[in-house]
This record gives structure tokens, C-alpha cells and sequence, in this order.
């Protein structure tokens, strides 16, 4: 479990592809601290296992659901990513519960520089936009935004100054590509609303 607040921009070292399925270095000394082999780091939002840890850099498998998902097939070396390590169960939750699990890919559709802020719309898939509320939360490659607007495929992010400098966020430009993680409970409650609860033995409805 994560909480959406990104620890460092890391870097892709080196990138392995298999059949069907990548492993990925990352450069991420902040990250890598305290961390050990089978820790979880989410890499731009996806849940990743650390495999091994090396002066600094780790290594982790992406399986063929992750890249079929998400933005992870398309990195290439030197490329930037967002890291955090899984949340403490003592520690603070500072965003939203985020599972590092991405739904889907969204992209960057217009970007309005602010004074101090920057006001974002993103395209995101029309199955995803029914969990898109205004003033809930979601996970854009791997960051905690609050959604200030929402429409049929897409929705509003306004970006403070610390977001644009501690992300990869602050370097989008339109047409990039973004994992999306929306929120989890919206997907438990559909599913919970569209299944009918059994009828008693009685044959009376509670």
C-alpha cells in the first residue's frame, strides 16, 4: 500500500526485455534506503518487487499485465519515474490509499501555467471516467491529486509548486502518457451495488 507522495524522481539505468515481460534497473539512492529484496516500490504508480539492491539501484520484474496496463513498456534509459516505497503501517497517510495497481493509461490533453500553479486536463479511458469524481482523489503516475473537475473521458489536477518540482508531473507536456489509479472504494462499492444480496431462508428479504 502506498499514499501517493512521491519520494524522489528516480531514473531507468538499464531495461531487459524478455518474452513478454521487462526487468528494469532504477537509479533511486533515496528510495533504496532501508529497503530490502522482496520490498515494494511503487515505480510512476505500479507495484513493483524488489529483486536487488546495488549501491543505490534496484532491480525489479515488470510482468506482462503490468506493461499491457501501463506506461512501464514505454520507458526507455534515462528516462525520469516517480518513486515511493510502501507506507509504514505506523507511519503517516498523507495522500489517499493507492495500491500501486494502474487501471489504465490517460493523457496529457492541455496544461494552463498559474501564478504559483499549474491547472491540468487529462484524458483517461471512458470506463475509468465513472470513478472520476470532483474533489475525490486519484493516482496520477503515481501522485495523489485531487480532481477539480470531472467530464465524460476526462479530469482537471491543479499542480502546486511542490508537486511540479518533486514530480515528473512538472516536465509533462501534452500527449504524454500517464498511469491512472483511480480510487479503490469506488470500484469495491460498484461491484458490492450491482450484485443483489441473497434472499433468507425464509425467502424474505433483510
Amino acid at each position: 500500500m502506498f499514499t501517493g507522495i512521491i519520494e524522489e524522481i528516480g531514473t531507468v539505468v538499464a531495461l531487459e526485455p524478455g518474452g513478454g515481460d521487462a526487468r528494469l534497473t532504477l537509479r533511486g539512492p533515496l528510495v533504496t534506503t532501508g529497503t530490502h529484496p522482496g520490498d515494494s516500490i511503487a515505480v510512476d504508480g505500479c507495484c513493483l518487487t524488489v529483486t536487488e539492491i546495488n549501491d543505490g539501484d534496484f532491480v525489479v520484474d515488470v510482468m506482462p499485465e503490468t506493461l499491457r496496463r501501463s506506461t512501464l513498456g514505454a520507458l526507455r534509459i534515462g528516462a525520469p519515474v516517480n518513486l515511493e516505497r510502501a507506507v509504514r503501517a505506523d507511519g503517516r497517510l498523507d495522500g489517499h490509499l493507492v495500491q500501486g495497481h494502474v487501471d489504465g493509461v490517460g493523457t496529457l490533453r492541455s496544461r494552463t501555467p498559474g501564478p504559483r500553479w499549474d491547472d491540468l486536463v487529462l484524458g483517461c479511458p471512458v470506463e475509468l471516467a465513472r470513478y472520476v469524481a470532483e474533489k475525490g482523489s486519484i493516482t496520477v503516475s503515481g501522485v495523489s491529486l485531487t480532481i477539480t473537475q470531472a467530464g465524460d473521458d476526462s479530469f482537471g489536477v491543479s499542480l502546486i509548486p511542490t508537486t511540479l518540482r518533486a514530480t515528473t508531473l512538472g516536465r509533462l507536456e501534452v500527449g504524454d502518457p500517464v498511469n491512472l489509479e483511480v480510487d479503490v472504494i469506488a470500484k469495491y462499492v460498484e461491484r458490492l451495488m450491482g450484485r443483489a444480496a441473497p434472499a433468507p431462508a425464509g425467502g424474505e428479504l433483510l
